[in-house]
């Protein structure tokens, strides 16, 4: 049984439109990747921030009211009236809703702590607007859906296990159309934690550079729709894994992002050399460079691969979903694939070679797109989206 995509969208620092990100993908830039105050103390630090005035929640659903929340439906408005056509052909209770994050409105929470503290003004605060669940939740209430609806909360895998488990739901049978995705927020409680492990670089990110020093930490999120009716993009294959080698640090051999990646390359019955491009993980951190590096050359040998997260920071919980969507819009316009970025930085030539896509102006030869996420814990997701 094949799952199809029949609509998406999603907001990053490349921009909160298909039209902006796709303008700025083309040309490498990001209007919301700079220098932010405020979220270190003492210290600006190179953040990915979602820039622009973001809809306001309907009167009535106020208790879901976190900026998660606002990105969420800013990314539902574009493709609403694709959701609400599938809500009026299956009903309501035919409808499911699966999202990933690792904040959901911990900021509102942090934000509503301070200004206790200080004795300054409240602003509303709901104790919901921090639960996980709070995702698919608010949007379960604003489509007026009743079919399963849960948040997966597998930190930077999230919104990745989101789409796998909406596969799931649909091909159980549980549901004829499933929204997926996910969202996360800039918050000082993850900025300060992988501040704190030695994770974060003062500047922006360099992946698979000899001078990588860490993240950058950005926000975004992230929508597909999942039905089985057959449209031009297909969710071809799937691969997860769990190796669990540490809590923090991946397997130095990329034992579990290896396995992620062939079970997704089976799954598809595709070889590797059929994948056209690997979207990477590639965050920059020393540890996970070269784990994903040694995991990629072990499955594909050589192939064409980069990381977008130099554009977008990589967004946490969201990763997976807006990295995805990136993935879609390239399948769907033609776009030139995202070369990785060693104008300022050099490549690492200590790490195994396996085809880091240099070039500018690097089109798909086949509409096979793999997409990796991974995160702590050997928490490992690898998806194949196919064209037409």
């Amino acid at each position: 049984m094949s799952v199809y995509i029949h609509s998406f969208a999603s907001l990053s620092a490349l921009g909160n439109t298909p039209e902006d990100i796709a303008a700025h993908l083309r040309t490498r830039t990001a209007p919301g990747m700079y220098p932010r105050e405020g979220w270190l103390l003492h210290k600006a630090l190179m953040l990915g921030g979602v820039e622009g005035a973001l809809p306001s929640l309907p009167e009535g659903l106020s208790r879901h009211d976190s900026r998660n929340n606002r990105l969420l439906l800013a990314a539902l408005v574009q493709m609403e009236a694709s959701v609400r056509e599938s809500i009026d052909r299956y009903g309501p209770s035919r409808i499911s809703i699966v999202m990933g994050t690792s904040t959901s409105g911990l900021d509102e929470t942090d934000r509503y702590l301070n200004a206790t503290a200080k004795e300054q003004p409240l602003l509303f605060w709901d104790y919901a607007m921090q639960e996980l669940g709070n995702l698919s939740a608010f949007l379960a209430a604003y489509l007026q859906v009743t079919g399963p609806r849960y948040t997966v909360a597998t930190a930077c895998s999230s919104s990745a296990r989101a789409l796998i488990s909406g596969v799931r739901l649909l091909k159980s049978g549980l549901c004829d159309a499933v929204l997926v995705g996910g969202a996360d927020t800039l918050s000082r409680m993850p900025i300060n934690g992988f501040n704190a492990l030695e994770l974060v670089s003062d500047k922006l990110c360099a992946p698979f550079a000899r001078e990588r020093d860490g993240i950058t930490i950005g926000e975004g999120a992230g929508l597909m729709l999942l039905t089985r009716e057959k449209s031009a993009l297909e969710v071809a294959g799937l691969g997860e894994s769990s190796d669990a080698h540490h809590i923090s640090a991946p397997h130095p051999e990329g034992a579990g992002a290896g396995k992620a990646m062939r079970m997704a390359l089976e799954s598809a019955a595709l070889k590797p050399s059929d994948i056209a491009y690997v979207n990477l993980h590639g965050t920059a951190s020393r540890l996970n460079d070269r784990a994903e590096a040694t995991a990629m050359r072990a499955v594909f040998g050589t192939t064409t691969a980069s990381s977008t997260k130099y554009l977008t920071g990589h967004t946490l919980g969201a990763s997976g979903i807006v990295e995805l969507c990136l993935c879609a819009l390239t399948l769907k316009e033609n776009l030139p694939l995202v070369p990785q970025d060693f104008s300022v930085n050099h490549k690492d030539e200590t790490l195994p070679e396996f085809g880091l896509l240099l070039e500018e102006n690097t089109r798909l030869k086949r509409p096979l797109i793999m997409s990796n996420a991974f995160a702590f814990g050997g928490n490992n997701t690898s998806v194949i989206l196919k064209g037409a």
